[in-house]
């Protein structure tokens, strides 16, 4: 494929969304990789926050959710951060425009990235996803640790073997950071590695911040066939 679209989406508030898709916006700048990014929450916008050349699609009008597929035909790799209640709206969406078709026509390929927590509201979110869009995309859960490392109800659940047996899902973490560094890049609307020569963060807050960052960019390593177009673009993270 020459294209690459990944939807970050999950319905349930407060999965990490919008911290997923900001570090993963910052791990491409880093990488060097070009790239669209599109923040879809008029509420918080938070990828716009951090990462201003974002653009933004109010999902409330329908003719903004085609800047999805029209963005990529001058794009090749977008990014869209999609506000919580907005997994029927993209479903709905897919079905009325023909999904495969437009990705055949574009020559893209359409990666779900969701986000999961320890709630098992956000296993339903990822149910109802897979049952509608099933392998007409790739899959990449992501296991957020922020409240927790332990996933006993995503882990034992249908869904999980379903999306992992049957559709090939990619399983990341998404390490937890702590709550100070979290509301201090939120006061500074920094990502991290602007924050690493910060004079806000000191030494040791500075070197967990690199210590959270080069884990994080492991995972999305693990992942980056699914994620990129060009996986040895992303390569200098491997180690």
């Amino acid at each position: 494929m020459n294209k690459q679209i990944n939807l970050v989406i999950n319905g349930k508030g407060g999965v990490g969304k919008s911290f997923f898709a900001t570090n993963f916006v910052q791990y491409l700048k880093d990488c060097g990789i070009a790239h669209c990014a599109i923040d879809s929450d008029h509420e918080n916008s938070t990828l716009k926050r951090f990462h201003p050349e974002a653009e933004f699609i109010n999902l409330e009008h329908r003719r903004e959710i085609d800047r999805v597929f029209t963005t990529a035909e001058t794009s090749d790799l977008l990014v869209i951060d999609c506000r919580a209640a907005s997994t029927d709206l993209f479903i709905d969406f897919f079905d009325e425009v023909g999904l495969a078709e437009v990705l055949r026509s574009l020559d893209a390929r359409l990666t779900v990235i969701c986000p999961v927590n320890h709630e098992a509201d956000s296993v339903e979110q990822l149910r109802t996803l897979s049952d509608a869009l099933r392998d007409g995309c790739s899959w990449v859960v992501v296991k957020n640790d922020a409240h927790s490392d332990v996933f006993k109800i995503y882990d034992g659940s249908k869904t999980r073997r379903h999306v992992v047996d049957v559709l090939h899902a990619r399983e990341i973490s998404m390490p937890r950071m702590y709550d100070w560094l979290v509301t201090a890049l939120n006061e500074y609307n920094t990502p991290v590695t602007p924050a690493l020569a910060h004079p806000a963060f000191n030494l040791l807050d500075r070197q967990r911040l690199k210590t959270w960052q080069t884990r994080f960019y492991r995972q999305l390593y693990r992942a980056a066939d699914l994620l990129l177009t060009d996986p040895q673009a992303a390569e200098r993270f491997a180690a």
